[in-house]
């Protein structure tokens, strides 16, 4: 059963952003259901997988937690994501294809990246489609008016996503938009947007960067009710099955978060008035901050056998492994009742 197999680093995060780069200036969180492309699109959608009702793990906090925290999951965590054995959850190419034929936002799209136009293939190509799992707090950024705009967002599980090889949410597909970790707000959040039934703000999580390199990503098939491996980079065509994660019991101490919870339910954005839907009222959004040049690399080494002798800069052997993991008991089964 993949009730028990989950594995996910029960963090309760302090978020050290603040400020205006990402995005939320007025507290303003927008919900995004992982079917819509939502407002200001960098591309079309680019999503093939996004479309099956997700298998939600719970991340409600335990009884001796404060309700004001979010809590965090690792990068690296087998069973963090899903997708379907085989099949590619965003069309990589097409997404390039799209920025290649509107030069600006290719653009505004690397600027975000903090890499070079041209590097923008290479870039996606290197990342990872996987679905969230978990409703996942990130800073989105839309194109509006020949520029990157940045807000603060909650992603719908089952959101198709593309990763970086530390498990990171770079690019949503449904908007082929450049995604960046969320920023804490000043003031308590004012949910806006979609919403769906098994939305709590309470269960929404933030996927910290994992400290070693992801060679290959152990995902869950809600399809199947299986587990299989992906490559790092990989579309699918490597898919092997594989068996469950086994649970490492190592929580983190908990850490109070600093951003109030929301007080109320989301707030529908009201509809579009521009004719030609060139702009959008909902959500508010700021000019986002270029990244001036690229992140750089911890000084941190992987677990895994010896490098192969050609000069790639990832080896592509050994599955994931975890540091300071725990199993979410709490997870319900595929039909959405608990585990036992």
């Amino acid at each position: 059963m993949a009730t028990a197999a989950l594995v996910a680093v029960a963090l309760i995060v302090v978020f050290t952003r603040s400020g205006g780069s990402g995005g939320g200036g007025d507290g303003e969180v927008f919900l995004q259901a992982a079917d819509k492309s939502g407002p200001d699109p960098f591309t079309e959608s680019t999503a093939t997988d996004s479309s099956t009702p997700p298998e939600t793990p719970s991340a409600t906090p335990t009884r001796t937690e404060p309700t004001n925290v979010t809590r965090a999951v690792d990068g690296s965590a087998p069973g963090l994501y899903g997708g379907t054995r085989n099949v590619a959850g965003c069309d990589v190419e097409k997404q390039i294809k799209f920025l290649r034929a509107n030069p600006a936002k290719n653009d505004a799209f690397a600027a975000v990246r903090g890499i070079s136009s041209s590097d923008v293939p290479a870039h996606l190509r290197a990342l990872t489609p996987v679905q969230l799992r978990m409703d996942t707090r990130v800073t989105n950024h839309g194109y509006r008016d020949g520029a990157a705009t940045s807000y603060q967002a909650v992603l719908q599980a089952g959101t198709a996503v593309l990763v970086d090889d530390r498990g990171v949410p770079q690019v949503r597909c449904a908007c082929g938009n450049p995604l960046k970790p969320p920023v804490a707000l000043k003031t308590t959040p004012k949910p806006r947007g979609d919403s769906w039934p098994s939305y709590r703000p309470q269960n929404v999580v933030v996927i910290e960067r994992s400290t070693v390199i992801i060679n290959v990503y152990i995902l869950y098939d809600p399809d199947r009710d299986d587990w299989f491996s992906r490559p790092s980079g990989d579309t699918g065509e490597k898919d092997k099955k594989t068996t469950p994660p086994v649970n490492q019991p190592s929580p983190s101490t908990p850490t109070s978060f600093s951003e109030a919870p929301p007080s109320k339910s989301p707030e529908p954005c009201p509809p579009t008035t521009d004719a030609d839907q060139k702009t959008s009222p909902c959500p508010s959004s700021s000019p986002a901050t270029p990244t001036t040049s690229p992140p750089t690399k911890p000084e941190t080494t992987t677990s895994e056998p010896e490098p192969k002798p050609e000069p790639k800069p990832e080896p592509e052997t050994a599955d994931t492994t975890t540091t300071s993991s725990a199993s979410l008991d709490d997870a319900p089964t595929p039909d959405g009742s608990p585990a036992s």
